[in-house]
């Protein structure tokens, strides 16, 4: 959920409990903060056992985060280094998979992949998309190899007039002798 919807959910739950105060059952505290019945029966609950502070967020939901403070920063070095400094050397990406195996090597900690992504988001990194070149490519001699060899082995592409009229479809009027039939003007279909 994002900060904007936390702050909303919060409001709401504020809110009820000012209704809850009043008096004012769940079943309209439901209808007028649109909310679910048993949202407003659940809330009506809490409110009753612990107050307006009952109500009140606990901050974000989740899990703690496994790493301290210091391993991820030393984390967000091992990304900058890249893939290849760490084994991967067959294309320059990181998966969420090779960071989940990263943080187990470097600190015995297990992660899952979904939650390899978190953090890599989290540290303002994300799975990357690899360009599509190989890392060790020479531009010299693909810029050489395309001005000798590719303009002979390319074929040549269909010239303009060789196009051909589909069998499905009629030649448009236009374009028929003017012995032809249906030459003059297009009629419209009916």
């Amino acid at each position: 959920m994002t900060a904007a919807g936390r702050q909303r959910r919060e409001t709401v739950r504020m809110q009820a409990a000012e209704l809850f105060e009043q008096e004012i059952k769940p079943p309209e505290v439901a209808q007028r903060l649109r909310v679910s019945l048993k949202s407003a029966y659940q809330w009506h609950q809490l409110w009753r056992d612990g107050g307006r502070e009952a109500l009140a967020s606990r901050g974000p939901g989740g899990s703690r985060c496994r790493l301290s403070p210091r391993c991820l920063e030393k984390l967000a070095g091992y990304l900058e280094q890249g893939p290849a400094a760490h084994g991967w050397v067959e294309d320059q990406m990181w998966t969420a998979a090779r960071v989940a195996t990263l943080i187990g090597r470097k600190f015995h900690v297990a992660y899952s992949v979904s939650g390899a992504t978190r953090l890599m988001r989290r540290l303002g990194f994300n799975p990357q998309v690899p360009a599509r070149r190989v890392a060790e490519r020479d531009e010299q001699a693909v810029t050489a190899w395309k001005e000798a060899t590719w303009a002979e082995v390319k074929e040549p592409g269909r010239p303009a007039e060789a196009t051909s009229a589909s069998r499905t479809r009629q030649a448009s009027p236009a374009g028929r002798p003017e012995d032809a039939p249906g030459a003059g003007a297009a009629a419209p279909r009916s």
